[in-house]
C-alpha cells in the first residue's frame, strides 16, 4: 500500500472511529430517541444535520462532475435541489412538525384517518429511500474502490458493512450528532481543494470570485478544438428536459421522507422554520462551490493532461483506469492524448481532481474522508426512514400496537440491517450514475407525496379517497415513465430524471377530482387542518382562534 493510500485510509478510519464513538455515546434507549431524537435538537445543529443529510454522495461526488461534463445543462441539479428547500421550509415543514407525528406515512394515515393510506405511504417511503440508498452505497464504492485499487463493486461491499454497523447503533439521536460531525468534515473537504486550485490557476484564494474568468478560458479552448462551448445552453439536453428536471428536483426535495423527518426532531414550528433557514445556509456553501469545482477541474484536465504524450501520463491515470471510471485511448495513433480521447465518469471528478492538480497527500485524504462522510450521513437518515416505515408505521401502528419499546427498537434495528444488505446488493451493479439514481428518488417522492402533503396541509376538503388515489396514480405514473424512458420512449424530449413533470400534476388533479367526488372529511378533521396553519400557542376551534394561555383566553 503506497503512502497516498495509507494517508487516505488513515483519515477515513479516524472519521469512522469518531462516528461510531458518537453513535455509541448517544445510543437510543427509547423509541422517541430512535425515531425523532426526543424532539430536542436545537435549530442551529439540526440545520447542520439537515445539511449533511441532504448533501449526499450525489452532491459531494456527483454534482460537480455532472456540471463539468454537462456544463450549463447540469445546472438544474443545483437550482432544483436548492429551490426545493424553500417550498419545504415555508409550505410543509412547520405544519408537519406541529402535527407531532414520527413519520410521513404516520401523518398521512392520521390526517386522512386511513390505514390504507398509511400502508401506501410506508411502501412508497421504502421505495424512495431504497432508491436513494443505492446511490449512496454506489458513492461509497467509488471512494473505497479508488483507495484500495479494487473494483467499485468490492468497495460497495465494504461500505455496506460500515454503514450497517453505525446506523444500527444510534438511531435518530445518534445519527443527528454524527451528521453534525459529518457536515463539518465534508464541507471542509469540499472547499479546501477549490481554494488551492484557485490559488494555483489564478493566484486568488477565493474561487467563487475567480471561476468566471476560468470559464471564459475554457470557452476559448473549446472554440479552438471545435467543440460546443462549455456553458452553451441546451447542448447536452433539450430545453424541456432542463425545465422538467428542475421541476422534479424542486418538488421532490419538498417531499423526501428522510428530509422531512429531520424537522420532527425540533421542539416547535418556529424551531422547524429556523432549522430550514440554517440548512439553506449550510447547503448553499457546497452548492455555490460546485460550479467552481467543475470549472477548475475541467480547466486543469484540458491544460495539464490533454496534450501529453501517452507514455508520459501521470501515475494517477492508471489508478483511476483500474476503477473503471476513466478511459484514455490514443484513437488517432499519434501518441498524444487529446481532450476528445479522454472519457471521464461524472462520479470520479471530485475524487480525482486533488490528484490531477497535485494538491498533496493531505488534501487527497481529506477529500476521501469527506466523500465517505457525505455517503454515510445521507445513508444514515435513509435507513432510519426505512426502519420507521417498517417498524413504526406497519409493525407498531398496524400489526402489534401493544408492542413494548424494547420490541419496537429491535424491529427498527433489524429493518435497518436488512435494508442495508438489500440496497448493497443492488448497488453492486447500479442502473445509472449516482446523480441519475438519486434523481429517480426525487421524481418518485414528488410524484407520490408532494400533492398529498401540500393539499393535506392547505386544503381542508382533501379526503382519504383523494389521498389514496393520488398516491397510487402518482407512484405508478412516475415508475412507469422512468422505465419507459430508460427503454427509449420519451415525451417532449423529457428523460427519465424529469418524470415528475408528468406525475406531480396528474397526482394533484387526481387528489382534487376524487376528493370533490366523494364525501367531505368530518368537521373535526377540517378544523384540525386549519389549526395546522397557526403557531403552537394558537388553536382554531368552532370558527374562532384561541390563544392558548393558562385560562385559554379567546382572541
Amino acid at each position: 500500500m503506497d503512502t497516498q493510500t495509507l494517508v487516505s485510509v488513515g483519515m477515513i478510519l479516524a472519521t469512522f472511529a469518531l462516528y461510531i464513538t458518537i453513535a455509541i455515546y448517544t445510543r437510543s434507549k427509547e423509541t422517541s430517541e430512535f425515531y425523532v431524537a426526543s424532539r430536542g435538537i436545537p435549530p442551529f445543529w439540526n440545520g447542520m444535520a439537515i445539511g449533511a443529510d441532504w448533501m449526499s454522495a450525489a452532491s459531494f461526488i456527483g454534482m460537480a462532475g455532472t456540471v463539468m461534463i454537462l456544463g450549463y445543462d447540469g445546472l438544474p441539479y443545483i437550482m432544483g435541489w436548492t429551490g426545493g428547500y424553500l417550498f419545504l421550509t415555508f409550505l410543509l415543514a412547520p405544519q408537519l412538525r406541529k402535527y407531532g407525528r414520527f413519520t410521513v406515512p404516520e401523518f398521512i394515515g392520521d390526517r386522512f384517518r386511513s390505514d390504507t393510506a398509511r400502508v401506501i405511504g410506508a411502501v412508497a417511503t421504502c421505495i424512495i429511500s431504497f432508491t436513494y440508498l443505492i446511490g449512496q452505497l454506489s458513492g461509497s464504492g467509488v471512494v473505497i474502490g479508488r483507495l484500495f485499487a479494487i473494483p467499485t463493486w468490492a468497495g460497495v461491499l465494504l461500505g455496506v458493512g460500515i454503514i450497517a454497523i453505525y446506523a444500527t447503533l444510534g438511531g435518530m439521536k445518534g445519527i443527528t450528532w454524527t451528521q453534525v460531525a459529518q457536515y463539518l468534515i465534508l464541507i471542509i473537504a469540499y472547499v479546501i481543494p477549490i481554494v488551492f486550485m484557485s490559488l494555483q490557476v489564478t493566484g486568488n484564494p477565493l474561487p467563487w470570485l475567480t471561476y468566471g474568468n476560468v470559464i471564459d478560458e475554457i470557452g476559448a479552448i473549446d472554440r479552438e478544438l471545435g467543440l460546443t462551448e462549455y456553458f452553451a445552453p441546451f447542448s447536452e439536453s433539450t430545453q424541456s428536459q432542463f425545465i422538467a428536471l428542475m421541476f422534479t428536483l424542486m418538488l421532490g426535495t419538498a417531499a423526501l421522507p428522510h428530509v422531512i423527518v429531520r424537522f420532527y426532531t425540533v421542539t416547535t414550528m418556529k424551531a422547524a422554520r429556523w432549522s430550514g433557514a440554517w440548512a439553506l445556509i449550510f447547503i448553499g456553501v457546497l452548492y455555490l462551490s460546485a460550479p467552481a469545482y467543475a470549472a477548475f477541474s475541467r480547466f486543469i484536465l484540458m491544460t495539464q493532461v490533454a496534450g501529453q504524450p501517452m507514455d508520459q501520463l501521470p501515475a494517477w491515470v492508471d489508478r483511476w483506469v483500474d476503477t473503471g471510471l476513466l478511459s484514455v485511448a490514443d484513437t488517432d495513433g499519434d501518441g498524444i492524448l487529446s481532450w476528445q480521447e479522454i472519457t471521464v465518469s461524472q462520479d470520479m471528478v471530485v475524487m480525482a481532481t486533488p490528484e490531477i492538480a497535485n494538491l498533496g497527500l493531505f488534501v487527497i485524504g481529506l477529500v476521501a474522508a469527506g466523500a465517505m462522510a457525505a455517503a454515510l450521513s445521507t445513508a444514515g437518515g435513509l435507513l432510519i426512514t426505512i426502519s420507521s416505515s417498517i417498524a413504526h408505521d406497519v409493525y407498531f401502528r398496524l400489526l402489534r400496537p401493544d408492542a413494548s419499546d424494547k420490541k419496537r427498537l429491535k424491529a427498527g434495528r433489524i429493518a435497518i440491517f436488512l435494508a442495508t444488505i438489500a440496497a448493497g446488493l443492488l448497488a453492486l451493479d447500479p442502473p445509472g450514475v449516482i446523480t441519475q439514481i438519486v434523481a429517480w428518488a426525487f421524481a418518485i417522492a414528488g410524484g407520490t407525496f408532494f400533492p398529498v402533503l401540500f393539499l393535506g396541509v392547505w386544503w381542508k376538503r382533501m379526503n382519504k379517497q383523494g389521498a389514496i388515489a393520488g398516491m397510487l396514480i402518482g407512484l405508478s405514473t412516475t415508475l412507469g415513465y422512468i422505465f419507459m424512458a430508460m427503454n427509449g420512449f420519451t415525451l417532449f424530449g423529457v428523460g427519465d430524471t424529469g418524470a415528475g413533470i408528468f406525475s406531480v400534476p396528474i397526482n394533484l388533479i387526481t387528489c382534487i377530482v376524487v376528493s370533490l367526488m366523494t364525501k367531505a372529511p368530518s368537521q373535526e378533521i377540517q378544523e384540525e387542518v386549519i389549526n395546522l396553519r397557526y403557531p403552537e400557542q394558537m388553536t382554531y376551534k368552532d370558527g374562532e382562534i384561541w390563544l392558548d394561555k393558562e385560562d385559554n383566553v379567546q382572541k
